[in-house]
């Protein structure tokens, strides 16, 4: 027979890249029922999710590495559970970030700009930028384990795709909710581009109050207003006060004059402004104020744009023209003083728009843009999830999304970048619009060959909009789209749940009838240890390849997932990385005792037949199936966090750290090594299953060599349906108790609380970890013969002599001793009390009495709270209510606990 033993230490370098080879040339990463195979059974269940794509010429950073850790062990249980499995891959051509990110390279490299280059060659070199490191994120995300089934893999920008987003753009256009208007828009004069209202981020900031006066035309009367943008007096076309102020009702329909430009606007009044705020009157500048822009329609007031694309004024500022905004403050201020305009100036602190992608300081604009009518869609978005088509998880962020979709407006989708999903609509000369699924040649009104594209490109989003059919092949009604779509869950970050989980709800409903997936799972935001939000500024970044590179990936995820809830953000630190670690070393470690433990079993004859379980034996099984249970119950209710830290301390505590160590006194026992090397065999090979969709490498090398080492044993008939690969092993199936495994369990609970008192006892009192003590009695009035059947692993794991182990039903006097245990205190001894057992070791020299008073005290104090507590219980509605077998377990734990307090009062007597 040949020997497999394991290498000592676990290897991930040398192992992670061969596994993956290992599971994408086998094939594992695609659905075992694919439509476009011969065999399909549409009646298969199949599993979808389609992958948030990332940016395509980004890198991995944390965020990335939490969302495919969470959908790959999504992805591993359901393949496991026997669904036909498709995860879809792709990138997304990220307009801005990405004509951000090559606009820079050329200006480093070549000191040329997009403008000076041409739309056409920009665009060349943006593709060919896409080719040269598009592929870098993707082996990253191989990297973290994902299986997606790259066969299949995406981009936005591709054919396929790009059809669907022409598709989508005219039929929506078709359906009258695609229009072209001039609109008030954000605009980012650095991105010189519309950002959408979720672009823009508010921050609180300082800034500077002004008071001047607005002076009322042929008269020395003014009215008294304030503005933290002084510039934008160029544009206001109104000063507004409320109907009922007092102070203001006789200037209501009069004329204003605008200062330095000397223009004259009316005062109107709107219940919309504040008697009690500032002044109690407002300028309107409806060109540079969204809530200016709602008052001037509803007062059908001019509205002037003063500034221009790259936010200096315009021709409409008069002598300011060509001024930077911030250039021009400072001077129409300056001539206001001059002109004894300026009342004061004060701090104030208010909330600035900056743009998300660039930072700078958003400005509101009047322009030219294209909008999609949102309020149908938003009605069947709301919709599917009020009457649960769509399941959000957690629930709480419904509430979120329904106010958002409650209190949408119409979306700007164009964007003035090149590099995107150009619009599909084209221009002749006499302002004809076309819109088209394919390039025409001409006009489609007056038929005019001199035709042109709009130069706009689509937001990103819209074409992100359309990822979980579009992927599949709509529009056309391909294989995948009938079988697939609808996907299953989308698993994304809750703070894109309106930029793309919206829109992706929406889109579905609009162009395939149904929504696009039943549940919407939101992971959080990963923070560092302290629950900061990482930033490069504050040097709290942890980059996951660095930590892949120490640690391993198993590490890495393994942390992720089991420090997340649904919806909540994730503290992580490079200590707990470590620390996981060390658990997939455990997992190495337990994987090389029981290979072992197989090939001693085939290096000699043993008795065949069944022999009985030791308790040992039947707690861990019984253990094993409680635990199937909670996992599937938390797999269930998306509580993979909760599930892992259940894997993990069973693995850790119960089979390592308890089972493998009884297991090896049971193995030097003929009679009871065969039965003790196929549970060892059963139960780490269900852990491992149970492990793999959260650690998926070290868990497939390990099953790998535990399959390899079985088939060539004794105990080959234990593999004999098992698949060549842990991927697709079948995943653990719950079982419904069968009555022994309770008693089982609390029969093991006293043996650990019998060891782990003798451990503290030892540890307390600096007893060498090799020396075995003797002369130690256990006292039990009932189960001895239980006692007895522990005695050998009591001894192994408490570090007693064997042979020096008496147990006793009674305390009474040992002649040959000469040692009176019948006496309240036996001199030499201390005695532990644990439950219904004494237990008396010979450490007195080594004990301070006031010490061990006090120990007793405590426990004797403990006791008395648990006979109250449950004496409470047992004489309320308790009794009557509960079951009478819950009730009968509660009046056994009040007798034990009397029971050790009778003990404890003696000892301390």
């Amino acid at each position: 027979m040949t020997k497999h033993e394991l290498p000592k230490a676990y290897d991930f370098k040398a192992t992670e890249s061969r596994i993956y080879a290992m599971w994408e040339a086998g094939g594992f990463f695609k659905p075992h029922n694919d439509p476009n195979s011969p065999g399909f059974d549409p009646n298969v269940k199949p599993f979808v999710i389609s992958i948030p794509p990332p940016n395509v010429t980004g890198e991995l950073h944390i965020g990335h590495a939490m969302f495919v850790s969470v959908e790959d062990l999504m992805i591993r249980y359901h393949r496991m559970k026997g669904f036909s499995t498709l995860w879809v891959p792709g990138t997304d051509h990220a307009g801005i970030a990405t004509q951000l990110m090559v606009e820079r390279d050329l200006l480093q490299k070549e000191e040329v700009t997009r403008e000076e280059l041409g739309r056409e060659k920009f665009v060349a070199r943006t593709w060919e930028w896409k080719k040269k490191y598009g592929g870098m994120i993707t082996n990253q995300i191989r990297r973290l384990g994902a299986s997606c089934d790259w066969d299949r893999e995406r981009f936005t920008l591709d054919d396929g795709l790009s059809r669907a987003v022409r598709e989508a753009f005219v039929r929506l256009y078709e359906k009258g909710l695609i229009y072209r208007g001039p609109r008030l828009i954000n605009w980012s004069p650095g991105l010189k581009t519309a950002v959408s209202d979720l672009e823009v981020e508010y921050s609180e900031e300082q800034a500077t109050l002004y008071y001047f006066k607005y002076r009322i035309a042929g008269s020395d009367e003014f009215i008294p207003v304030a503005t933290i943008r002084p510039e934008t007096i160029l544009g206001d076309t109104a000063v507004a006060v409320h109907p009922e102020d007092e102070r203001f009702k006789k200037f209501i329909g009069k004329k204003a004059v605008v200062p330095i430009l000397g223009r004259e606007i009316p005062v109107i009044a709107d219940e919309y402004v504040s008697m009690e705020f500032g002044t109690g009157a407002l300028k309107i500048t409806p060109g540079h104020d969204p809530n200016d822009y709602a008052i001037a329609q509803r007062h059908s007031l001019p509205i002037i744009s003063m500034l221009d694309k790259e936010a200096r004024v315009n021709e409409n500022g008069g002598k300011y023209q060509g001024q930077d905004r911030n250039v021009a403050r400072k001077n129409i201020w300056a001539d206001m003083k001059a002109a004894d305009l300026v009342i004061k100036t004060e701090p104030y602190t208010t909330t600035i728009p900056r743009s998300q992608r660039g930072g700078e300081i958003v400005e509101p604009m009047i322009s030219e843009q294209w909008f999609v009518k949102m309020e149908s869609l938003a009605g069947a978005g709301l919709d599917a999830v009020r009457d649960g088509r769509i399941k959000i998880v957690p629930e709480r962020f419904e509430k979120v999304y329904f106010n958002w979709l409650d209190n949408i407006k119409d979306w700007c989708i164009s964007r003035q970048l090149w590099w995107g999903h150009r619009i599909p609509v084209w221009y002749c000369p006499d302002h004809h619009m076309t819109v088209a699924r394919e390039d025409p040649a001409q006009c489609a009104t007056c038929g005019s060959k001199d035709i042109h594209q709009d130069d706009d490109v689509l937001d990103t989003w819209f074409s992100s909009g359309l990822w979980p059919f579009s992927t599949l092949g709509w529009p056309e009604q391909t294989p995948d789209l009938k079988y697939f779509y609808p996907t299953s869950y989308m698993e994304t970050g809750y703070d894109i749940l309106f930029f793309w989980v919206a829109r992706m709800i929406m889109s579905g409903l609009e162009f395939t009838g149904e929504a696009p997936f039943h549940t919407v799972y939101l992971h959080g935001l990963v923070r560092d240890e302290h629950g900061h939000k990482m930033s490069k500024t504050k040097g709290n970044v942890i980059d996951p390849l660095i930590v892949m590179d120490e640690f391993g990936t198993d590490a890495l995820r393994f942390t992720l997932l089991v420090g997340s809830t649904p919806g909540n953000d994730t503290n992580v630190g490079v200590k707990k990385v470590e620390a996981n670690r060390n658990f997939a070393n455990k997992i190495w470690n337990a994987g090389r005792f029981v290979i072992n433990a197989i090939d001693s079993l085939n290096a000699e004859p043993l008795p065949q037949g069944e022999t009985d379980h030791t308790l040992a034996d039947s707690w861990i099984w019984a253990k094993l199936q409680t635990l199937i249970r909670d996992v599937d119950r938390q797999f269930q209710n998306f509580q993979y966090g909760q599930a892992g830290q259940q894997i993990y301390e069973f693995i850790w505590s119960d089979f390592a750290d308890w089972y493998v160590e009884i297991a090896k006194g049971q193995m030097q026992n003929s009679g009871t090594k065969r039965q003790t090397v196929e549970t060892l065999v059963r139960v780490f090979d269900i852990a491992l299953r149970l492990l793999h969709p959260f650690t998926p490498f070290i868990t497939e090398e390990v099953w790998g060599h535990l399959r390899a080492t079985l088939q060539e044993s004794d105990l080959k008939d234990l593999c004999k349906d098992w698949p060549t690969a842990l991927i697709v092993a079948c995943f653990p199936e719950p079982r419904t108790p069968e009555g022994w495994e309770e008693s089982k369990i609390a029969d093991f609970a006293l043996f650990q609380d019998i060891v782990r008192a003798i451990r503290n006892q030892r540890t307390e009192k600096n007893v060498k970890s090799n020396q075995k003590l003797m002369g130690i009695f256990i006292v039990g009035t009932q189960r001895v013969e239980l006692y007895k059947s522990l005695k050998q692993d009591i001894a192994a794991l408490a570090g007693l002599n064997l042979n020096r182990i008496l147990i006793l039903d009674e305390r009474k006097f040992l002649p040959e001793e000469n040692i009176h245990l019948e006496f309240e205190s036996v001199e030499g001894y201390i005695t532990l009390v644990v439950g219904p057992v004494e237990i008396f070791l010979p450490l007195a020299e080594l004990v301070d009495p006031a010490e061990d008073r006090a120990r007793l005290q405590k426990e004797l104090g403990e006791a008395k709270s648990h006979i109250e507590r449950l004496e409470k219980l047992l004489s309320g509605d308790f009794a009557n209510k509960a079951p009478t077998f819950v009730v009968a377990k509660e009046r056994e734990k009040l007798n034990g606990y009397k029971d050790m307090a009778e003990k404890l009062k003696m000892q301390l007597k």
